[in-house]
Parts: structure tokens; sequence; C-alpha cells
């Protein structure tokens, strides 16, 4: 899996938002998923001992956005989302999130999965998701947020709309 790059503003890979979830993203090498380990901390539960559904479809959203941005070089807002809750996610307990694309309509709209699974494989919450390219002008807005290098496939992630 390779690294994919921070945000310094967004909520969930923005490593200088102070109230956000500061993830890393990795990608395989073809590009075609995107996937992140980590914990909610507890001020992310909703009921006692349990993850707020909210935060939970963040995250599947999220990882969903980066395997469209690797995979079809395109940076995208969500027009649709989707999420079936199976389980109870805890606290601190060791996640998985991963997202890939399942189609790809001409460049003007992409549909995407995602899925949510403890560290036993067990499936804890699943997504789809519809997506928009952004702009020209906010693609660039987004790079701007980067920190640090950003891996060339990503540069040219904007689209005229």
């Amino acid at each position: 899996m390779n690294a994919l790059p921070n945000t310094r503003s967004c909520y969930v890979c923005g490593i200088e938002n102070p109230i956000g979830l500061r993830l890393g993203f990795e990608s395989d090498d073809a590009r075609t998923v995107a996937e992140t380990r980590f914990s909610f901390r507890p001020e992310f539960a909703g009921f006692r001992d349990t993850v707020h559904g909210g935060a939970i479809a963040t995250v599947l959203d999220e990882v969903m956005v980066w395997a469209i941005g690797v995979a079809a070089k395109q940076f995208v807002y969500c027009a649709e989302l989707t999420v079936r809750y199976q389980r109870p996610v805890r606290p601190g307990a060791e996640l998985v999130a991963r997202g890939e694309v399942t189609e790809d309509r001409r460049g003007r709209l992409f549909i995407a999965r995602g899925e949510l699974r403890d560290a036993s494989g067990q499936l804890l919450a699943e997504s789809t998701g519809k997506y928009l390219p952004v702009p020209a002008v906010v693609g660039a807005q987004v790079l701007e947020d980067f920190v640090g290098e950003v891996p060339e496939f990503l540069q040219r992630t904007t689209v005229k709309v």
C-alpha cells in the first residue's frame, strides 16, 4: 500500500484540524482501492460505548472519495450516500475502512462502495455513494490545502465543469 497525502483542514484527513479525525489513507499499487486503519476516540460516541452513525458515515464517505481520487484522478463531491449499519462500533476498537470505485460514468458520475471492518474482519458497516466531479477552481483550492508533495496523479484531478 502507498501512503496518500494529508490535507491541513479536512475534518477526516486534515492534520491541522483540532477537532478532526486526522486519518491517514493508503492506496494499492493498482490505484483501485483506498484504505485507512484507525480507531474512533471516545468523544465520537453517540450512545455510551457506541460510535455515532454520522461519524461512521463520514469515514465511509471519505474512503470512497479517496478511492475515486486515486482510481479516476478526480476530486469529487458526494451527491448521495447510503449506509447500512451491521453492528455497533466501539470507541477504541481497531478498524479498517476500505473504498473502491464500482462505476465511472464517463467522468461525470462515479459510483463507489465502502466498508468498515474490525480487526478480525467482521463487517460493521457498508456504504454506497454517488459522486460528482468538483469544478477546476475548487480542485485547485483542494490542492493548495495538501501538506507536502502531492503525487503527480492527484495534481491532474481538476476538471472543467
